[in-house]
């Protein structure tokens, strides 16, 4: 960067709280949630939402758990008039939802804000006026007295016009560009409100501190929040509100670090869309305490229902990336990682502590809806562990550790070669086709045991085989006898065929249950060059499933000499 442009900005300030105690704190309960993405979230957006798609979210919302939703400035446009009448005359508000409404410190908009709630039970009217010293000077120019005027003659015109309505009316005030003013102002103003308002601890007033444009490091939002919890009068008589955008990618940490500092309450809206680089995500904010073992009080258990909502509403997309929600969270499709998963996701299976701990994944994807068939997805970066994960949860097919290097190297070919991830079902068909399907020089047309027999004197089993194998076409007879049916075949090919192996490892599993469930079998052979090959074969039989798996390992090993 040009050094001359640097000169152009300057650091923020620092506020001098060298006895700050928010660090020490812990997050033990979720804050009070208020959604503004009918209002942010929806003064955002290229194509504002119709009263369909803000009927829909709101509904939403509603389901997801929200109890405090702001759902517009009626005073600002007719639809933001027409929706909160839709609301409130087509009985759409529940009962313990309270609509919260927008007012600028103007006695016209707080008439008809006021005109716009008539028949509403309950709701909270959130009047603000700009504080910042920037605004005051560039925008405003006003000084900080007219500043304070304003915002009291609007606090006081509400407080009259709440008193002549049946509405039970709740009381918010925002000094706007909250991060942008200073301290003490800020306290002088909220105060000011306080006194036109009166409130009491069992009828706290909500003083919301936004940072409307995010300027400093998280940690300096914690100690401004600090502070003025601790320098205002009547703290008990406020609920205080975070209302955080993210022009520095920082919201949700602020927001967290502010909680640790004494707020009580969070205003945001969902996947963080709003002006600019957005507001704070709420959806992040709530399970992140979900994954603390928080409650978030609210329920973010369907998740993929949440997002196709939101983007058939919004018509923005949910990144691929976002924390939880996100297409390719749960994914994985680094070898390492993808190795580290699967034992993961095996040791869990093993333990009763109940934890989950499984390593990559802070959230149990079943707890927001999705699946697991989506936590491990193979490209070219993936490896062993990520291949014997989808061969095992989606397929069923465990396959021994020693194989899984050999499988892998073959999925990184095909990858390599397809140029793209491969879906499950296409590491499967790879597997069919190197293993179960693989008849290039050997394929089993029929096997016999002719006889067996079990000498408990001397603990041993002695059995005669007879099999028909095609070899190139032709149809072979071979026989032999063995300590079973898999040693008798091995012998039968060596003498029969003049096949050179020494069989090094076998494995099996069931697939299926039930009366027609198939077994797979693994087999490991030496070749004559003392080189390892396995194979698989799949049958109702499990004496015939690791025929076919004799068959597998000699064909592949058959095939490197063809290459040869």
């Amino acid at each position: 960067m040009d050094q001359e442009k640097l000169k152009k900005y300057r650091p923020y300030p620092p506020v001098r709280l060298t006895d700050r105690t928010w660090p020490d704190q812990v997050i033990t309960s979720a804050p009070i949630w208020c959604s503004v993405d009918l209002r942010d979230g929806n003064q955002a957006l290229i194509q504002p939402m119709n009263l369909e798609e803000k009927l829909e979210m709101f509904q939403l919302l509603v389901q997801i758990g929200f109890k405090e939703i702001e759902v517009g400035f009626p005073s600002a446009s007719q639809i933001e008039y027409d929706f909160l009448r839709l609301l409130i005359d087509g009985n759409h508000i529940p009962d313990g939802v309270v609509p919260q409404v927008l007012t600028q410190a103007r006695e016209q908009l707080i008439k008809k804000t006021f005109a716009s709630l008539k028949g509403a039970r309950e709701a909270i009217v959130h009047l603000y006026n700009s504080t910042s010293t920037l605004q005051r000077d560039v925008v405003f120019k006003m000084n900080r007295k007219e500043i304070i005027e304003l915002g009291v003659a609007g606090a006081r015109l509400i407080r009259e016009q709440a008193e002549r309505t049946e509405t039970r009316i709740r009381y918010e005030y925002s000094p706007e560009s909250f991060t942008g003013t200073e301290l003490d102002f800020a306290l002088e103003i909220c105060e000011a409100i306080m006194d036109v308002w009166e409130p009491t601890p069992a009828n706290p007033v909500i003083i919301n501190l936004p940072a409307t444009v995010e300027l400093s490091t998280p940690n300096i939002y914690a100690d401004q929040i600090e502070w003025f919890c601790r320098h205002m009068k009547n703290r008990d008589c406020a609920l205080i509100s975070l209302h955080a955008h993210n022009d520095r990618g920082e919201a949700v940490a602020a927001t967290e670090l502010a909680l640790m500092a004494g707020a009580d309450r969070v205003e945001g809206t969902l996947f963080g869309n709003g002006e600019r680089t957005g507001n704070v995500d709420i959806v992040t904010l709530a399970l992140n305490l979900f994954t603390q073992g928080v409650a978030p009080r609210l329920d973010f258990s369907r998740i993929n229902k949440v997002i196709n909502t939101y983007e058939r509403c919004t018509k923005m997309k949910v990144h691929p990336r976002h924390p939880y929600a996100g297409e390719l969270v749960y994914t994985a499709f680094s070898g390492s990682h993808q190795d580290a998963i699967n034992k993961g996701m095996t040791a869990l299976e093993l333990t009763e502590s109940g934890l989950w701990e499984v390593p990559y994944l802070p959230i149990d994807p079943q707890d927001v809806g999705r699946t697991y068939e989506s936590i491990i997805r193979i490209n070219s970066q993936s490896g062993k562990g990520g291949v014997a994960y989808i061969m095992d949860h989606e397929f069923g097919f465990k396959l021994p550790k020693d194989m899984r290097p050999g499988f892998g190297r073959v999925i990184q070919e095909v990858s390599d070669a397809y140029g793209d991830e491969l879906t499950a079902e296409m590491v499967f068909h790879t597997f069919e086709k190197e293993y179960l399907l693989n008849s290039n020089g050997y394929h089993l047309k029929s096997f016999n045991v002719l006889k067996r027999h079990f000498d408990r004197d001397e603990e041993s089993s002695i059995a005669e085989i007879e099999a028909m194998v095609v070899v190139k076409g032709e149809e072979k007879v071979i026989r032999a006898a063995g300590n079973g049916p898999l040693d008798a075949f091995c012998t039968a090919l060596r003498e029969g065929l003049g096949l050179r192996f020494v069989l090094h490892s076998y494995h099996e599993h069931a697939l299926t249950r039930g009366s027609s469930s198939k077994a797979v079998s693994y087999i490991e052979i030496l070749d004559q060059d003392d080189e390892s090959w396995w194979g698989a074969g799949v049958d109702t039989d499990i004496i015939v499933a690791s025929i076919k798996s004799l068959l597998s390992a000699l064909n592949r090993s058959a095939a490197k000499n063809k290459k040869e």
